[in-house]
């Protein structure tokens, strides 16, 4: 699976984990507006930790494969131009 699709889907998991604890409130307390907050509380935070969570899983799997090839590309041009300095010069041998 592709990181970006990957990191996609916890993101779309993450929305739906912050909705789900406000329309279960919602539904529950359809009969009286005014216990929302209450119902809300009794769910509790459970959702909104795991929505957390997976938002901070989702982003990571989109920026952590960029900057790793990155590094990589910086890495790759580093070791580059290492070798064409490290190169013995002709002028330098011959007295």
């Amino acid at each position: 699976m592709n990181h970006k699709t990957m990191g996609m889907i916890f993101i779309c998991i993450s929305a739906f984990l912050y909705g789900i604890r406000y329309l279960t409130a919602g539904i529950a307390g359809i009969s009286n507006p005014w216990v929302f907050e209450v119902l809300l509380s009794e769910i509790g935070k459970g959702p909104w930790i795991f929505s957390i969570i997976s938002l901070i899983i989702g982003i990571l799997c989109i920026i952590v494969p960029i900057i790793r090839k990155w590094l990589e590309d910086d890495m790759n041009k580093i070791k580059h131009n290492w070798e064409e300095l490290d190169q013995p010069d002709n002028a330098d041998r011959n007295p």
